[in-house]
C-alpha cells in the first residue's frame, strides 16, 4: 500500500491502480482509464462482494488433508522407525501425550496482540470478545516502521498451517491485503511468540485518514481461531498518551 500526495494506489485483485487525485474526473469518481473503473464510495452490497470474494479465495485454497488422528495415535505410528519417532519426539518436545493425545482438533488462543515501533513503547491491542473492536483500535504515524507481535497458546493437538491474514480498506476499497504462513506448532504449556516481518505506514495528505480492516488467525483446514473487524488510523503524527 503505497501513497503519494496526489496518487494512491488502489488493490484490485492482483492488479494495481494508480488514481492521480489531481485528475477532476477522478475526483468526481469518474473513470480511470478505459477498462477500469473505480468508485470512491462503495454500497454495502459492494463490500459484501468482496468479503465473499475473500471466503471464496479461502475456500479454493483449502488443502485436503487425510484422516486426522489424535496426537497419540499419530506418536503410536511408524513407532519402529528409529527416524520418524526422533523427529515425533523433537517437533512434541514434553509433551504429556497421556494428557493432550485423545482430542482431534487443535486449539489455539492468541493471548496477545502488540503493535512495535522502533523509539517507542509497544501499543498493546485489547483482543475484543466478540471480535469487534472499539474505533479507533490505533492511531500509527505516517511513514513510520511497525511490526506486528503476537502470543499464543497451542492446546490438545498439532495445529498445521497457521497462518496470519489481515485485509484492508479505505473508504470501501481493497487497499492492502497480507497472508503470512507462521507455521505447525506441537500443544506445550508455554506460549509461542512470533512477530511480523517490519512494514512502513504509507505518508502523504491521502494516506493520513481511517481505515477498516479483518484480522484472521486460521490453520490448513481453515478453520479460524480469531477473527478481529476494527478501524485504524493514520496521522501526520504519534497520537499523544
Amino acid at each position: 500500500m503505497g501513497f503519494d500526495e496526489n496518487k494512491v494506489t488502489i488493490c484490485e485483485g492482483n492488479k494495481e491502480i494508480m488514481a492521480d487525485h489531481s485528475d477532476p474526473e477522478i475526483e468526481n469518481g469518474g473513470p480511470v482509464g478505459e477498462d477500469n473503473k473505480v468508485n470512491r464510495q462503495m454500497s454495502e452490497s459492494s463490500i459484501y462482494t468482496n468479503d465473499q470474494e475473500e471466503d471464496d479465495d479461502e475456500a479454493n485454497n483449502k488443502i485436503e488433508l487425510g484422516p486426522q488422528c489424535t496426537l497419540k495415535e499419530q506418536f503410536e505410528k511408524d513407532k519402529d522407525d528409529e527416524s520418524l519417532r526422533r523427529w515425533k519426539e523433537q517437533l512434541l518436545g514434553s509433551v504429556d501425550i497421556n494428557a493432550v493425545g485423545e482430542s482431534l482438533d487443535p486449539e489455539v488462543k492468541i493471548l496477545s496482540l502488540e503493535i512495535k515501533s522502533p523509539g517507542r513503547s509497544d501499543i498493546v491491542l485489547p483482543i475484543p470478545e466478540d471480535g469487534n473492536s472499539k474505533s479507533p483500535w490505533f492511531v500509527l504515524k505516517e511513514g513510520s516502521k511497525y511490526s506486528l507481535k503476537f502470543t499464543f497458546q497451542v492446546n490438545n493437538n498439532i495445529v498445521t498451517g497457521l497462518k496470519y491474514t489481515n485485509t484492508v480498506w479505505k473508504t470501501g476499497i481493497k487497499v492492502d491485503s497480507t497472508k503470512q504462513m507462521i507455521g505447525a506448532f506441537s500443544p506445550q504449556l508455554e506460549p509461542y511468540t512470533h512477530e511480523m516481518p517490519e512494514d512502513t505506514t504509507p505518508s502523504g495528505i491521502f494516506a493520513r485518514g481511517s481505515y477498516s480492516a479483518r484480522t484472521k488467525f486460521l490453520d490448513d483446514d481453515n478453520k479460524c481461531y480469531l477473527e478481529i473487524n476494527y478501524t485504524f488510523e493514520i496521522k501526520k503524527e504519534w497520537q499523544e498518551k
